[in-house]
């Protein structure tokens, strides 16, 4: 069974960063796509950006492109999230996942219990 431990949220003032982990455990890491998601009260749950396994491209919600970078250490099974420029908007909780190649669609049914990212102005 999958396992998705998310960490490194906090609050921040606007204008700051902060640098998300997820580490995922009973999978093969180096093999999936993944992926950030995040969802904002009283919102659905939304793709935030992703890294694909076989040539790390990258690709972006357009509302983060460049504040936003996702990385991944296949050697640590950890997938990151440096965030820069944080603005109120992206206070959400942010969860990671698989994602189905080329696409923002996520793979793994289960998800992890996420980590609180609020931005005060």
């Amino acid at each position: 069974q999958v396992q998705l431990v998310e960490s490194g949220g906090g609050l921040v003032q606007a204008g700051g960063s902060l640098r998300l982990s997820c580490v995922v455990s009973g999978r093969t890491f180096s093999l999936y796509s993944m992926g950030w998601f995040r969802q904002a009260p009283g919102k659905e749950r939304e793709f935030v950006a992703a890294a694909r396994n076989n040539d790390g491209y990258t690709y972006y919600l357009d509302s983060v492109k460049g504040r936003f970078t996702i990385s991944r250490d296949n050697t640590k099974n950890t997938l990151y999230l440096q965030m820069n420029s944080l603005k109120p908007e992206d206070t959400a909780v942010y969860y990671c996942n698989a994602v189905r190649y080329s696409t923002r669609i996520p793979a793994f049914d289960s998800w992890g219990q996420g980590t609180q990212v609020t931005v005060s102005s």
